[in-house]
């Protein structure tokens, strides 16, 4: 870790301290709250608010996902642009657990109100209903090929849950982190806010 990376390290820690019994939405930076407004992709302060919040849960789900599957990343935002309302840059590896990665940003969605999905009959209709949502929904079903869950869908969208719920606290606090802060959160930062890389019990193979 850098000089510069320990300082960012030390600020969010320190504002996670000072705000730790506010709310998600209580956290959210006046940076991301104007970025939005006033770059036209939200249409009050309070959508602004509400969106910054869903968009950190989301992108920590991706960051915490690819920690868990031993893949690495440069940083994470949530810097709304484009088509994109956040983003976790450069990812590299995962190997065949990869989708777990790119399901991860709706999962932790789900995960933040316990509102995933649950029966065989619910995830089979979300799954049909996810397509687009900046390429997430193609790069998991692209990232099943040559997997033992190759035409699998279902369960591997249950994987993806399997591995993510017990790591849910620390999908909360990287949000809050990535709320609090006003820039990108480098990946040697996000490593020491969410901790050690998680265990992961492996999917059997074929």
């Amino acid at each position: 870790m850098t000089a510069a990376q320990a300082r960012t390290l030390a600020a969010v820690r320190a504002e996670l301290a000072r705000l730790v019994r506010h709310d998600d939405a209580s956290l959210v930076h006046d940076v991301w709250l104007r970025q939005r407004y006033d770059g036209g992709f939200a249409g009050s302060y309070a959508s602004a608010r509400a969106e910054a919040v869903v968009t950190a849960w989301h992108e920590a789900g991706h960051a915490v996902a690819a920690l868990a599957v031993g893949a690495r990343f440069s940083s994470a935002s949530i810097r709304a642009g484009g088509r994109s309302s956040g983003r976790v840059h450069t990812i590299t590896g995962g190997g065949a657990d990869a989708f777990v990665i790119a399901a991860g940003g709706q999962v932790a969605e789900g995960l933040r109100g316990w509102t995933l999905p649950s029966s065989d009959t619910e995830v089979r209709a979300w799954l049909a209903a996810w397509r687009g949502e900046g390429g997430d929904a193609q790069r998991f079903r692209a990232g099943l090929a040559g997997t033992r869950f190759a035409g699998e869908e279902i369960a591997a969208w249950r994987r993806g849950v399997e591995v993510l719920t017990p790591l849910r606290p620390r999908i909360r606090e990287l949000a809050r982190a990535l709320l609090v802060w006003p820039r990108h959160l480098p990946y040697a930062v996000v490593v020491e806010i969410v901790g050690p890389r998680p265990a992961v019990v492996r999917a059997p193979a074929g």
